[in-house]
C-alpha cells in the first residue's frame, strides 16, 4: 500500500486535478492520497488556504467579506467546470459551509481561523474524490475525524494524539481510493485543529505510519530535491537519497520540499518516503530513508535561512558559575522565547534565536533582566543575522570538512560571525550577516559539489 500526498501547486487548477488523477491510476497500491487546498496555478496568483485567512479576519472583525467568499467558491467552480463536472451541490456546501463556520465560531476568533483555514483542504478532498468517482473509480471521500486523527486542542498548532494511530489501521480494511484533507483533524471534543503551516505533510506522514503502508509518496512540484536552493544557485545537483536526519536538518535550515516536523511518523515507523513531481512523475524522485551510503558524499546538502539574531554575553569566569546557563534560559522561556542554538566559550555564551520573537518592548526588558539578575559584564544584541548549514551524516566519518568549509569562506571574503556543530556532527552550522548570505551558499556549494558532475 502507498499513501501519497498532493501539494498545493499539485492540486491548484483541473489540468493538475488531471494529473494527480492519473497518477493515481497508473498505480493500484495508490490506495490513500491526501490533498492540500489549491495553491497558486502562476507566479502571482493567490493560494486557497490565504483567501480563506483573509475571509476568517473579516468576519473576525465584522467586516464585509463577501467578495474574497465570492473569489474562493469561484475556484472550485472553476476546477469542477475544467473538469466537466456537474458538481452544483458541491459548490454550494462550500459557500453554506464556510458561512456555517462564520455563524459558529463569530465570538470565538482562534476556532474561527482553525475552521476556516482547514475548509480549503476539505472542500478539495471532496472535489478529488468526486472527480475520481465521476472516472469510474470507487473512490471515497474521508475526513480527518471518520479516519481517526485525533489531535491536541491547540489552534493553529495540533499534535497528533497517540490513540489516533490504532484508529487510522482500520483505513486499511476499505476499498477503493480513499482521498483525506491534510492540513487538520479533530480534538476530542470535536473542534476542528489545524497543524502548522504546511502540515498537510504531516498529515500524509501521520496516515502512512497510521496504516502501515510500504511507501509514503510526497507530490510536488519539482524533480526531486536539490542538494541547495535553486534560487540560489543555477542547476544545483539532485539527490537521489536522504536520511531522515539529513532531511529535518535541511528541512528546519530553510529547505520548503518538506515541512520540517512531517517526518516523524514515518521515521518511527521506518517508512521510506519518495518525494516525487505530479509534472513528471516518470521522474524518479528523492528517496529519504534510514540510511544510505556516505562514502562518496559525505555532505548531503546546504540549507540556509535568515532572520535570526545572537544574544551576546560576556562574564568573567562565567565557566565557574554553577547554573548560569539555567538561570540565562530560564529568563528567556519566562519571556515565552525559544532558541535556536548556544555556542559558548569559558567567559562568553551565545544565544542564537528568531528575531521576530523580540518585537516591541520584549528586546529591552530581556536585556535588562540578563544584565541585572546574572550580573554580567557585558550584554548586547547582534541583529541581521542569517544561518548556513552544512549537513551530512557522513561529515562525522570524514577528514577535513569543515576545513573545506572555513577555506571557502576565506577565499569569498566572507567573514564567520559564529560556527556551532552539534556532538551528532549531521550538520554544522555557521552565522554571516544577512547581506552575504547567498554568496555563503554559493561559496559552500562550490567547495563539496562543484567537482560532482554527477548524481548521487
Amino acid at each position: 500500500m502507498k499513501v501519497a500526498k498532493f501539494g498545493g501547486s499539485s492540486v491548484a487548477s483541473a489540468e493538475q486535478f488531471r494529473k494527480v488523477a492519473d497518477i493515481v491510476c497508473s498505480d493500484v497500491e495508490r490506495r490513500i492520497i491526501v490533498v492540500s487546498a489549491p495553491g497558486k496555478r502562476y507566479k502571482d496568483d493567490v493560494k486557497i488556504t490565504d483567501l480563506l485567512i483573509q475571509l476568517a479576519d473579516a468576519a473576525i472583525h465584522d467586516e464585509p467579506y463577501d467578495s474574497v467568499l465570492e473569489a474562493i467558491v469561484k475556484r472550485y467552480e472553476e476546477i469542477a467546470r475544467g473538469l466537466e463536472l456537474s458538481a452544483s451541490s458541491l459548490i454550494s456546501h462550500i459557500a453554506d459551509d464556510l458561512q456555517q463556520k462564520i455563524d459558529t465560531y463569530r465570538d470565538a476568533p482562534d476556532r474561527l481561523m482553525d475552521a476556516i483555514k482547514a475548509s480549503g483542504e476539505d472542500h478539495n478532498a471532496r472535489l478529488m474524490a468526486f472527480y475520481l468517482y465521476s472516472l469510474g473509480l470507487e473512490a471515497h471521500y474521508v475526513s480527518p475525524r471518520e479516519a481517526g486523527i485525533f489531535v491536541t486542542d491547540e489552534p493553529g498548532n495540533a499534535q497528533i494524539l497517540p490513540e489516533s494511530y490504532e484508529k487510522l489501521k482500520d483505513l486499511r480494511k476499505r476499498h477503493g481510493v480513499l482521498v483525506i484533507p491534510g492540513f487538520f483533524g479533530y480534538s476530542l471534543t470535536g473542534h476542528i485543529v489545524t497543524f502548522p503551516r504546511g502540515g498537510s505533510d504531516i498529515t500524509g506522514s501521520i496516515v502512512a505510519a497510521g496504516v502501515g503502508a510500504d511507501v509514503y509518496e510526497n507530490f510536488t512540484d519539482v524533480d526531486s530535491i536539490y542538494c541547495v536552493n535553486p534560487a540560489i544557485v543555477d542547476h544545483p545537483r539532485q539527490l537521489k537519497e536522504l536520511t531522515y536526519r539529513e532531511m529535518r536538518e535541511l528541512s528546519y535550515s530553510g529547505f520548503s520540499v518538506f515541512h520540517d516536523e512531517a517526518l516523524e511518523p514515518v521515521y518511527k515507523a521506518g517508512i521510506p518516503v519518495c518525494v516525487k513531481n505530479t509534472n513528471n512523475p516518470a521522474a524518479p524522485g528523492t528517496w529519504i530513508v534510514a540510511e544510505r551510503n556516505h562514502n562518496d558524499e559525505p555532505v548531503a546538502g546546504i540549507a540556509s535561512d535568515v532572520g535570526f539574531c545572537s544574544i551576546n554575553i560576556s562574564k568573567y569566569l562565567m565557566n565557574r558559575e554553577i547554573g548560569f546557563g539555567r538561570k540565562l534560559l530560564q529568563i528567556l522561556e519566562d519571556e515565552g522565547i525559544s532558541y535556536e542554538h548556544v555556542p559558548s566559550g569559558i567567559d562568553n555564551m551565545s544565544v542564537i534565536l528568531r528575531a521576530n520573537q523580540l518585537e516591541g518592548e520584549k528586546e529591552k526588558r530581556i536585556l535588562d533582566r540578563i544584565q541585572t539578575e546574572l550580573q554580567v559584564d557585558e550584554v548586547h544584541i547582534e541583529h541581521g543575522l542569517a544561518l548556513v548549514m552544512v549537513v551530512g551524516e557522513g561529515m562525522e566519518r570524514t577528514v577535513g570538512v569543515a576545513a573545506k568549509a572555513t577555506a571557502a569562506f576565506a577565499e569569498a571574503n566572507i567573514n564567520i560571525e559564529m560556527i556551532n556543530q552539534g556532538s551528532s556532527e549531521v550538520s554544522m552550522m555557521f552565522g554571516v550577516k544577512e547581506e552575504v548570505v547567498k554568496e555563503a551558499v554559493r561559496a559552500l556549494y562550490e567547495a563539496y559539489f562543484s567537482s560532482h558532475i554527477h548524481s548521487l
